[in-house]
């Protein structure tokens, strides 16, 4: 049975760090403006601290330049390429075969991804990639479990594969999609997003025989959200996708917290080592229900087990968590007073989970003191007013830096 790849999200230098220690095996990252995130690029001198502590630590990290390129983009894509060459990235993602015969001019050294972009969906389309140049092939997120075998037994075993396994789905094909670009002149295809099928949206019905006579077709009283899908989620399959012998499998989520990397992360982390250490005893259930603590949309397998699966529309739009938030992260462990980076408000008697890197199950305690950082006086309460607010409380057990606590609200 071989072991997939954990391929985690990150969209600063602080957030690969979060996704390594909670189990990572790499990250992928934008470069400047030539990602499909340009909100959540990683600049240079960043990105190649990423890859010097990645490398130090045994990891790895893939860098996107997976636009559709104008021909004015070439020169930076040229300029990128040969940075990412010399600072040793372990993969290009591209999705364009103009960027792919650059890449393979100017970054010679570097493995070439195969972003899902390109809507790889058969072995006859991973293979003509293979046969170009590419040592792996993002597929397609519209994919079933048995189309993803068909294209792993007929393609050469030199070329790995790699699917989505949790995150947001797109309304556009494998994110191929013109909505924004049509609503809000900010183009997808070239990194600008602007999740124009998650908005609220009134729709009106009228009556044929009374021209005018609008009615609002609403779902209910915050809008109707005729776009906006369900979270994938592919943790139940794990089994059946690691039997398969998918190489890599991929979190979304650039733009996510480091709450939610770690909660994510770490609960297909376990799941991974769990189902190698023992199939016979699998049980998705607990790790869905960390997910649950972290989760802002309902769920869904998408077509991985049902071509025919109609059950991925959200129709409520993106939810807060109503049971849990982000409660910071440690600075620095003492046994007495240890300093944690707040990220919503905390008050005495508050509940806290630590999240254990490696362990499914959390540390549960009460805060039952709060001291101020700086005056180490004695408070009742504290709010991140400002970015790095820090506070001091007692944690029960030895933690280590990094290390992310979730608040019961």
């Amino acid at each position: 049975m071989k072991k997939p790849e954990l391929l985690a999200p990150a969209g600063s230098f602080e957030k690969a760090k979060i996704a390594f220690l909670y189990g990572a095996d790499a990250v992928y990252c934008g470069t400047a403006s030539l990602s499909l995130r340009s909100r959540a690029e990683v600049e240079d001198d960043d990105l190649e601290k990423t890859i010097v502590y990645a490398h130090e630590i045994g990891k790895k990290v893939y860098a996107a330049i997976n636009i559709y390129a104008l021909d004015e983009n070439y020169e930076e894509i040229k300029k990128q390429a040969r940075m990412l060459n010399r600072i040793k990235v372990d993969g290009i993602i591209l999705s364009d075969g103009g960027v792919l015969e650059t890449i393979k001019k100017e970054a010679p050294d570097t493995p070439i991804h195969i972003s899902t972009q390109a809507n790889v969906v058969s072995s006859h389309s991973a293979s003509f990639w293979y046969n170009n140049g590419a040592k792996r092939v993002i597929l397609a997120r519209e994919l079933s479990k048995d189309q993803i075998k068909e294209i792993i037994n007929n393609t050469p075993k030199e070329l790995e594969t790699e699917i989505f396994v949790h995150g947001a789905l797109c309304f556009g094909y494998s994110g191929r999609c013109f909505l924004s670009d049509f609503l809000a002149s900010r183009s997808a295809n070239l990194g600008d997003c602007a999740q124009s099928c998650r908005w609220a949206y009134n729709v009106y019905a009228e009556e044929k025989n009374n021209p005018g006579n609008l009615m609002p077709v609403e779902y209910d009283e915050k809008g109707t959200y005729i776009f906006s899908s369900k979270d994938l989620c592919l943790l139940k399959e794990i089994p059946e996708i690691i039997d398969m012998g998918v190489d890599s499998l991929k979190i979304e989520g650039r733009l996510k917290t480091e709450y939610y990397l770690a909660s994510v992360v770490n609960a297909y982390r376990n799941a991974i080592d769990d189902y190698i250490k023992s199939p016979e005893n699998y049980d998705y259930t607990k790790y869905l229900a960390e997910i649950d603590k972290v989760k802002t949309r309902s769920l869904t397998d998408f077509y991985f087990n049902d071509r025919n699966n109609k059950d991925f529309q959200e129709y409520e739009g993106k939810q807060y968590n109503p049971n849990f938030e982000f409660g910071g992260k440690v600075v620095k462990y003492s046994d007495d007073k240890s300093v944690i980076e707040i990220k919503n408000k905390l008050f005495v008697g508050d509940e806290l989970e630590i999240i254990i890197p490696g362990k499914i199950d959390v540390y549960s305690f009460k805060i039952e003191k709060l001291w101020d950082a700086e005056t180490d006086e004695e408070i009742e309460t504290v709010s991140p007013g400002k970015k790095g607010q820090l506070v001091k409380l007692h944690l029960p057990i030895k933690c280590e830096e990094n290390w992310i606590i979730r608040r019961k609200k």
